[in-house]
């Protein structure tokens, strides 16, 4: 068992609460926290996405799919987009620096965040004590091809072969900006889409050239487990749209984080 297990269980527990609120697979947690422990970055996408390959997410699947917030016939295309995207972003980590790729996905980050966060407007309000409107968390029905949801699980795919994270990054602005999902029934259905061993294919490339410790992948896994349903309950008993503006400020964090406005702060605390 590694030195480091408490941490490791703490760091799966903090990404699980993560992935169950935002719905994503958590490996934008995981990955930073394990190069502050010391890991290599490529070693520490690898072992991340080894986490992510067990069903980490069942039981926060479970709690949205009983609250009516999952989507089956979106996850499942979306789901097969990730398998053979997640094997082409761990192809492009062997043969070309990431650096510039990492940096661009933060400043998408950044700007997806923006727009869910929305911080000109909670500031007008601020300014004004004027509350929010209502919101309701009725989804539309909107019509919707195969080819795209594929399309979306792609993306996400290639993005979580190359960083490690899940694709909820993708898939949940996807379904609420395209098909004007609920932000929980996104949430929700963009686990459902993770919940699937998705990564394998990158998974195995990632062991074949010696990135992924498997000892370590078990642990963050088990955090994730117990984090991700209490990041489900805590986000089923929250309004929509205040889950919606704490995933864009979220977002906005790890853009930071991709784009190195952070690592001052991450190198502070390795100790570097």
């Amino acid at each position: 068992m590694p030195e480091n297990a408490i941490a490791l269980l703490i760091v799966g527990l903090i990404a699980g609460v993560a992935s169950g609120m935002f719905g994503i697979g958590g490996g934008v947690v995981i990955v930073p926290a394990l190069v502050i422990l010391g890991f290599d970055l490529k070693e520490a996408v690898g072992t991340s996405l080894g986490a992510l390959l067990m069903p980490v997410g069942i039981f926060a699947v479970i709690a949205y799919y009983r609250a009516g917030k999952l989507k089956l016939g979106i996850a499942v295309p979306i789901a097969a987009g990730l398998i053979g995207g997640s094997i082409v972003g761990a192809q492009i980590v062997r043969s070309l620096p990431t650096a510039t790729l990492q940096q661009l996905y933060g400043v998408f980050l950044i700007w997806i965040g923006w727009r869910f966060a929305e911080p000109r407007k909670l500031w007008r309000q601020w300014r004004s004590h004027t509350p929010a409107p209502a919101v309701t968390e009725d989804s539309p029905d909107v019509s919707f091809s195969w080819s795209f949801l594929l399309v979306v699980g792609l993306v996400a795919g290639v993005l979580a072969g190359m960083f490690g994270i899940g694709g909820g990054a993708i898939i949940v602005p996807a379904l609420v900006a395209f098909l004007r999902f609920d932000q929980k029934l996104a949430v929700g259905t963009s686990l459902a889409a993770l919940l699937l061993p998705v990564s394998i294919g990158a998974v195995v490339t990632y062991y074949q050239d010696g990135n992924l410790e498997p000892a370590t992948a078990v642990l963050v896994a088990v955090g994730l487990i117990v984090g991700a349903f209490g990041g489900a309950r805590l986000a089923l008993g929250l309004p929509s749209r205040t889950v919606k503006q704490l995933y864009g400020f979220f977002l906005i964090g790890i853009g930071l984080r991709f784009i190195g406005a952070l690592d001052p702060i991450i190198n502070a605390l390795a100790g570097k």
